[in-house]
């Protein structure tokens, strides 16, 4: 008997057992209970009823398509959340296409009782897959690059807080005093389910795997992101200062000298936005990251170095200087020098310019 053939005489068997089902539930007093318990197969059985839905659905749905998960997988998933009325009518439809059918990993916008047809072709439209995509700037301070995240995939920030606080619970080493500097700058897309914790677990996961990729020995962390966050932030944009700034810093380290870095300052009063300091701020020998009043570096990093931080903290350049100065701020041009002479002739050129541009009504020097 070809296969055809016992298809066709279990379908028979099927459709005379509903029949007799029908009338000996009709025939006995329960009638109307054990309609309501196998009518929908009875109906289905004897084609009285569809096993799909029809038309585009209505409502809302998010449906999440896991990694490992297959067609059928997909298929029962979208009728237990009701987009489907079975997972037969979609399992059947993947097996009519052409050429098969394979789903990205990812949360689907979808509508409640959809036709199988309009399912799939709702699941192959990327613009139904949703995607909670951040982008953390080099140089963000931690707290603030959590709050930007916060906002976009809709956690509250005190749960971003309250996990970061305990940064050895994402590997973070010991000596560092906050996750501060441990969270790598970059884009990132996140799903919905994702928890404050998980996402900074991504994001530490991701700095680990950049140190490793400029040879920093674990035992390092600490001493590189350090200065790779100082860099970051007096660097400015030009990055073909960031080695020239770091071999200042560690040139200064080598003769004991003050690290003199105002962003290290503003970073330890609070202020996370600016690396403009007063007297009275630089002189503070209690805040642990001012390095105008303490020695070598400061307690722990003032933000989120990026690549090209890290590259010039582990390869600085090689040369003399002991200083640097920003002389435009709009371009970023720096100036770097070996003597204080040197140096305060690089400050009055930066002075002459902020006293050109706030007469043109600029507000960089402000």
């Amino acid at each position: 008997m070809s296969e055809e053939d016992r298809r066709s005489r279990k379908r028979g068997r099927i459709v005379i057992s509903s029949v007799l089902i029908v009338m000996l539930l009709l025939v006995g007093g329960g009638a109307a209970l054990m309609w309501n318990t196998y009518g929908e197969r009875i109906s289905l059985a004897l084609g009285w009823s569809s096993n799909d839905y029809e038309g585009q659905g209505s409502g809302e749905v998010l449906l999440t398509i896991s990694s490992g998960q297959f067609g059928a997988d997909v298929a029962e998933a979208l009728a237990q959340a009701d987009v489907v009325k079975s997972s037969e009518a979609f399992y059947d439809l993947l097996l009519q296409q052409e050429e098969e059918v394979s789903f990205q990993v990812g949360t689907y916008r979808l509508k409640h009782q959809m036709s199988a047809k309009a399912a799939l072709a709702a699941l192959q439209d990327e613009a139904n897959r949703m995607e909670l995509t951040v982008t953390i700037p080099e140089g963000t301070a931690a707290l603030d690059a959590l709050e930007l995240t916060a906002g976009v995939v809709d956690i509250p920030f005190d749960d971003f807080k309250k996990a970061a606080a305990d940064p050895a619970a994402f590997g973070v080493p010991s000596e560092f005093p906050s996750i501060e500097g441990f969270l790598f700058p970059a884009t990132y897309t996140f799903e919905p389910g994702d928890t404050a914790e998980t996402i900074i677990q991504t994001m530490v996961d991701r700095m680990w795997q950049a140190l490793r990729d400029h040879g920093v020995a674990e035992g390092d962390a600490w001493e590189v992101l350090t200065l790779a966050a100082m860099v970051q932030r007096e660097a400015g944009s030009r990055l073909e200062d960031f080695p020239k700034v770091a071999r200042v810093f560690l040139n200064r380290i080598d003769i004991d000298m003050l690290l003199q870095s105002d962003a290290t300052v503003s970073y330890g009063t609070g202020n996370t936005h600016t690396v403009w300091t007063t007297d009275e701020e630089r002189a503070d020998k209690s805040n642990k990251y001012n390095t105008y009043a303490n020695q070598g570096l400061p307690a722990g990093p003032i933000g989120l170095p990026g690549d090209t931080a890290i590259e010039a903290a582990t390869n600085p350049a090689d040369g003399p200087w002991l200083y640097f100065m920003p002389v435009d701020l709009s371009s970023g041009e720096t100036e770097f020098a070996e003597t204080i002479e040197e140096h305060d002739q690089n400050v009055q050129k930066l002075a002459d310019w902020c006293t050109t541009h706030r007469a043109e009504g600029g507000k960089y020097c402000d």
